[in-house]
């Protein structure tokens, strides 16, 4: 696997919540990204999956696993990793949303 090909599976989803939606007035965009990558590659991996913008600022937040109950069953989510990336230049249309 090239490191081309690698970045591109960083980045999972983007996550589009109330919260997510009224950061993106600010250039600020949620991303769901896999637990192991470094906030290094989540840049190059916005920059290389948008052309023409440019990363200002990653944050990354690690979401733990929670306990959900379904009826008398009880079971868990899974933990995942986030990242908050920051640009410079056009904003990102989602489409859809």
């Amino acid at each position: 696997m090239s490191n081309k090909e690698k970045l591109y599976d960083v980045i999972k989803k983007s996550l589009i919540t109330e919260k997510s939606v009224a950061a993106t007035e600010g250039a600020q965009y949620t991303f769901e990204v896999r637990k192991d990558a470094n906030k290094i590659e989540i840049a190059k991996a916005v920059e290389l999956a948008f052309p023409g913008r440019k990363v200002k600022k990653v944050r990354t937040v690690y979401m733990p696993s929670h306990e959900k109950r379904m009826g008398y069953k009880f079971g868990r989510t899974d933990s995942s990793k986030k990242a908050i990336v920051t640009i410079e230049g056009d904003p990102i249309e989602f489409v859809g949303v």
